[in-house]
């Protein structure tokens, strides 16, 4: 049975307290151990009771970077548009000015992580939908389980008032090893049945897209990216962890995401990062341009060959290039960018994707590289700012994070975000699904239509447990 036996959190607790009394204010306390091999999808699980609607999940595609997030301790939110990202990052920054942090391990991604993300548009009026999502959200959990290159580590971590004493660590010391001893009780999950789908405003949409194909031809915009909306109802309560272990089984080769705000989960398989910083060296990804699985290795293959060939797809690709690297080369010392695109397989669709590799400047950020990139033309369109305006106008659709960057960013600086593609919004016993596809001027709707529909598939799937 897993226990930690380290008390030192006590004696560290009341030294955190009495620098809170000095300075008068809160003060972070975080300590790691590490611990043997645990299974991820089983801690995601094992906070459903305590810990309901204060958990996330992350894994990154080779499964490199998994961590698992339970409990509150800090949370970050605003609903303000102006300097968003801005505003996390000195929020976050001024919390860890004054903590003690006990971590002897140099690993990214242990230690106090700050997880979350953003809204796709902050100007867009929002709706029922996303009411249970400020436009930036983020938290720092309690108890964050860091598996980082198929090693374990738990990091504790408490905000310390003036006003705490000593049980308060006995609590936690407690809740800690409760947690742990829990994970060795087996318990079932269940599959909801899917009862209706319904499709929102399929029509409009399509009218949509022919609106904006006409608008291409000669104006400013060059490429808009409209997305839509499947509202599933099934039977009973949907079960995240059951999604999320489908998700984990079938998408491996994905980013896997859960991020739960308020009873609502956040959850999807998206083959995009957005962007990631160890130390100076900055990865980004064009990922544009799709299109489906063959059945056999043979039609797979003719596919492929024809996506690589294909000149409304390549051009597309081709605007998200020259975007992330104009973006890049503003805060980074050099970018290598390749000459000519590859093929990404997921299990259902395979895109052009093209690697960017940057080193950073010393005074470049993580969330300043988020602020920048978001979002690319494959989430949005070109013009950037045109293109936002144009889908703020024309789309039924509440984004909300869908879209949009989601990840994480540890207290040395670095860290991960990934797009939220291929997702969905969990509330209750419904979900809603999201896809999108950039419409550029030789676009047919029903073809573009036919797109999102193969893009539903991933979380359909899931959520089906097909």
């Amino acid at each position: 049975m897993l226990t930690i036996q380290g008390t030192e959190i006590k004696d560290r607790g009341i030294t955190a307290v009495k620098k809170a009394q000095q300075l008068g204010r809160p003060v972070l306390l975080s300590e790691v151990y590490k611990l043997d091999s645990i299974n991820p999808l089983s801690f995601f699980k094992i906070g459903s009771e305590r810990f309901l609607g204060e958990r996330f999940f992350w894994k990154d595609p080779k499964g490199e970077n998994i961590l698992i997030g339970l409990g509150i301790s800090k949370q970050i939110q605003s609903d303000q548009a102006t300097d968003r990202f801005f505003r996390v990052g000195k929020e976050w920054g001024d919390l860890l000015e004054d903590s003690l942090i006990f971590n002897e391990y140099v690993e990214m991604g242990v230690g106090p992580v700050l997880f979350g993300g953003f809204s796709f548009d902050p100007n867009k009026e929002k709706t029922e939908l996303w009411s249970k999502y400020p436009d930036s959200l983020f938290y720092l959990p309690k108890y964050l389980l860091s598996i980082i290159n198929e090693e374990a580590y738990l990091t504790t971590s408490i905000v310390c008032m003036p006003q705490d004493d000593h049980t308060l660590f006995e609590r936690i010391l407690d809740e800690r090893n409760e947690l742990l001893h829990s994970l060795y009780q087996n318990s079932q999950n269940e599959q909801a049945v899917l009862l209706e789908t319904k499709e929102i405003a399929p029509e409009q949409w399509k009218q949509s897209v022919n609106d904006v194909v006409k608008e291409l031809t000669g104006g400013p915009l060059k490429k808009v990216v409209l997305a839509r909306e499947l509202r599933l109802i099934f039977d009973k309560q949907i079960e995240a962890e059951t999604v999320l272990e489908n998700l984990y089984r079938q998408q491996h080769e994905s980013f896997i995401f859960a991020f739960e705000s308020n009873g609502d989960c956040f959850l999807g398989a998206s083959p995009e990062r957005l962007v990631k910083k160890q130390e100076n060296e900055i990865l980004s990804t064009c990922l544009a341009g799709s299109i489906s699985r063959g059945k056999t290795v043979e039609e797979d293959v003719r596919l492929g060959e024809t996506l690589l060939h294909d000149q409304k797809n390549l051009i597309e690709h081709q605007y998200v290039v020259e975007m992330i690297k104009e973006a890049l080369e503003e805060s980074c010392e050099k970018v290598i960018i390749p000459d000519h695109p590859q093929l990404m397989k997921v299990r259902d669709i395979q895109h052009l994707y093209t690697p960017v590799i940057g080193e950073a400047r010393n005074d470049t950020s993580l969330l300043l590289l988020v602020e920048k990139l978001h979002p690319t033309p494959a989430l949005g369109g070109l013009p950037k700012r045109e293109a936002v305006e144009k889908i703020r106008q024309v789309e039924v659709l509440d984004r909300g994070f869908y879209a949009a960057p989601l990840g994480w960013l540890d207290y040395r600086g670095n860290g991960e975000f990934a797009v939220a593609l291929r997702s969905g919004l969990i509330q209750g016993n419904e979900a809603s699904l999201f896809a999108g596809c950039g419409v550029v001027a030789d676009s047919k709707s029903e073809s573009e239509y036919l797109e999102t529909g193969l893009k539903f598939r991933p979380m359909l799937r899931a959520l089906r447990g097909e």
